[in-house]
């Protein structure tokens, strides 16, 4: 009696069978891409792999998926390397992809032109959004191996058209994988610490390869992002580069970048004594004119003869002088009339006026004025106060008025 299977049974074999076929392991695959779908959050790829006779199913998990360096998309015809496994659970026969590349087209070249259209809609490379480059620098940044023949080019340079200008290394590897991640951050870190005019990024030729860390959306975000001007020097003259897209000025090369970059002191110093001439010459032509406008007014008005505004003041501090004495004058006579009122008016309520008409005041013995007869004892001395003199005398006898 023939063996009757499970559904489980049969698909474990087949994947069995499938697992001890060594063809079917690392195994190169071409055709078209159809239904493309990167899952999220997972980040893992699916996809149907077809020609004009058959398909069939394949993912690339996400760890796999990262290494690709151009984005799939349906209708591109591809190279995949993998294994074909069965996917138990449905019974389906996959391809598990490990690597991926465009067939007829380079990956790098593929991917170098999917990035560009991209940053390109994004206005990544716009002109209006480029920076000016200053044209007297204090200090440059450079981002580049320290290692590499690019700083000893730009060194070089730098020195040669200024001795005294002064720069600072942001170390980074320019290839590699490291190599995106660490020349933004190297941009990143200037930017930072705001301690340079301008930043040049930058090593020397390569192939395409070596210089794909300046071709990664990483690297140019990071120079989009800078707030300091960037100038690019990538390769030789002939290299073009997503960065040299984004910078705010390309240069042909890192020797390039540095002439672009950094004035020759001895044009600053010629620059200088022509702007110090003008500024001299502008100088003495202000002050003639100043002279000659001076020299114009002295004939005009007061300045003919200085000493006349002298003499109109002292003129008029002579009148000035006579009014105030004529004011004074009047002022005391003035006071004087009053004095002499107030003081007849005094006299008329003094003491003394009243004795002259014959009154007198009696004082008592301890010098208190005496006002009634009770005030005092019979045979007490009182003194008398006339107009003229003073008499002392004993009470003798008192009486009191009956009125």
């Amino acid at each position: 009696m023939p063996k009757i299977w499970t559904v489980a049974e049969l698909t474990r074999e087949i994947g069995q069978t499938l697992n001890d076929n060594p063809d079917f392991i690392n195994c190169w695959v071409s055709g078209e891409i159809s239904n493309y779908k990167n899952h999220r959050p997972s980040g893992h790829w699916y996809f149907t792999l077809k020609d004009e006779h058959s398909s069939i199913k394949g993912v690339m998990f996400r760890s796999r998926a990262e290494r690709v360096r151009f984005t799939p998309q349906d209708g591109m015809k591809i190279l995949v390397r993998g294994s074909i496994r069965i996917y138990e659970r449905d019974g389906t026969i996959q391809l598990y992809a490990e690597e991926m590349q465009p067939s007829g087209v380079g990956a790098l070249y593929l991917a170098f032109e999917q990035l560009k259209e991209r940053l390109a809609q994004e206005g990544l490379f716009a002109p209006e959004r480029k920076k000016a480059i200053p044209r007297y620098p204090r200090r440059i940044g450079i981002v580049t191996s320290p290692t590499g023949a690019a700083i000893k080019d730009i060194l070089k340079v730098m020195f040669r058209r200024n001795p005294q200008i002064s720069w600072i290394l942001a170390p980074a590897a320019v290839q590699g994988e490291l190599a995106p991640r660490e020349v933004a951050q190297a941009i990143a870190r200037l930017n930072r610490h705001s301690q340079v005019d301008v930043i040049i990024v930058g090593r020397g030729g390569g192939s395409l390869e070596e210089l794909w860390a300046f071709n990664t959306e990483e690297v140019a975000r990071a120079i989009a992002a800078s707030g300091i001007p960037v100038i690019s020097a990538v390769g030789h003259e002939t290299d073009v580069t997503i960065a040299d897209m984004v910078a705010d000025l390309r240069a042909p090369t890192p020797s390039a970048a540095a002439e672009l970059a950094v004035p020759v002191w001895l044009e600053l110093k010629t620059d200088l004594e022509q702007l110090k001439s003008r500024l001299h010459s502008a100088m003495n032509s202000q002050l003639q004119r100043k002279r000659q406008r001076l020299d114009s007014l002295k004939g005009i008005g007061p300045l003919s003869n200085p000493f006349w505004r002298i003499d109109q003041n002292r003129q008029r501090l002579d009148s000035l002088s006579e009014r105030m004495e004529q004011g004074m004058t009047r002022f005391v006579s003035d006071k004087n009339g009053i004095l002499k009122l107030l003081t007849a008016k005094l006299d008329l309520l003094s003491p003394l006026a009243i004795l002259g008409r014959g009154y007198s005041l009696t004082y008592g013995p301890k010098g208190n004025v005496l006002r009634r007869s009770e005030d005092i004892n019979v045979g007490q001395q009182v003194q008398v106060r006339l107009q003229e003199g003073i008499l002392t005398c004993a009470v003798l006898a008192k009486s009191v008025d009956s009125n």
